[in-house]
């Protein structure tokens, strides 16, 4: 007696990839190896550039105190411009993006985003230019009131810049070039909050800012943390409007926000020094370069661990 095995079923024939695909897949791969490749070639080129200045003696390096001498400063000043604008930016962003989401109506709420998106489209000179110009005058009493009344506090002593060319007034200028930053993807995430989520907190008897509370800020907080990681990095590159407004101002390192005595920023100070630089000179402000490349690469490297590690406890799992 003869057992006969089972039909098999026919196997599916191999997918066929199609020129399209096939040309797609090798784009997205060439552009990604493209960005490591350009990446690789800026760092190659500053390490390059920088070495003159690395091996040069103390004395022939801008200052005669060395190189650390000369960039130290402009560290200090690159970092308190950049965090005072995120400070005055991030939660008037995060204010923004939750009034349009969840309160504006939905009219108002789109000539809202388009105004605030359209921050992002002034180029920064314009910014230089209004903020000396228009902002600075205006800010002068404002920084005598804190003077007289908050003298006290070393951020806010005098004497007060009689200009208003100030510290504070760059960080307030850069809050006004990183708040549509921060804001769209603030923004893009409170959207994206799950209806459940919010019509649940609702249901429980909570208001709308109790929901925002408990559900629409926990599921957006690792956006909410990108979003100012992105606002920091635009804010320790910018240079035209720092260099507009604090031309002819390098006074070292200090603290007070609201004094004519203001320390300059890397791309501020590279921009106004380099085109009457030359030898030792230039190599120098590329090393500076150098230095604020590494500060940005530190930034973004940070904002990725903050995001991945918030990611793990945010509402949205």
């Amino acid at each position: 007696m003869t057992v006969t095995s089972p039909p098999q079923e026919p196997t599916a024939p191999p997918p066929v990839r199609r020129p399209g695909d096939r040309i797609f897949s090798l784009s997205a791969k060439g552009a990604g190896i493209l960005i490591l490749v350009i990446l690789a070639g800026v760092t190659l080129f500053l390490l390059a550039e920088s070495f003159p200045a690395l091996t040069a003696p103390a004395e022939e390096i801008p200052g005669e105190g060395g190189l650390a001498s000369y960039v130290w400063p402009l560290i200090f000043g690159t970092l308190l411009s950049a965090a005072i604008a995120l400070l005055v930016a991030t939660p008037l962003a995060v204010g923004i993006a939750l009034f349009i989401t969840h309160y504006a109506p939905r009219r108002l709420a789109q000539v809202l985003g388009y105004v605030v998106d359209l921050l992002a489209a002034i180029p920064s000179i314009v910014y230089g230019f209004w903020g000396i110009a228009w902002l600075a005058p205006r800010l002068v009493p404002f920084y005598r009131w804190l003077e007289e009344n908050l003298g006290f506090i070393p951020l806010f002593a005098g004497p007060v810049s009689p200009t208003g060319r100030t510290m504070l007034t760059i960080g307030l200028v850069l809050a006004v070039m990183i708040l549509p930053i921060v804001s769209a993807i603030s923004r893009e995430v409170f959207s994206q909050v799950p209806t459940l989520h919010t019509e649940a907190a609702l249901a429980l008897g909570a208001t709308r800012w109790e929901m925002i509370k408990m559900a629409v800020i926990p599921y957006g907080k690792s956006g909410i943390i990108g979003g100012a990681m992105l606002g920091l990095g635009r804010a320790l590159g910018e240079t035209m409007a720092v260099a507009i407004i604090l031309s002819g101002s390098a006074a070292g390192i200090t603290f007070a926000l609201i004094s004519s005595a203001n320390p300059q920023t890397i791309a501020a100070n590279i921009a106004l020094q380099f085109p009457e630089s030359t030898g030792i000179d230039v190599n120098t402000l590329i090393a500076s370069g150098l230095v604020l490349f590494v500060i940005t690469l530190l930034v973004n490297m940070l904002a990725r661990w903050i995001v991945n590690r918030r990611a793990d406890f945010s509402g949205a799992n």
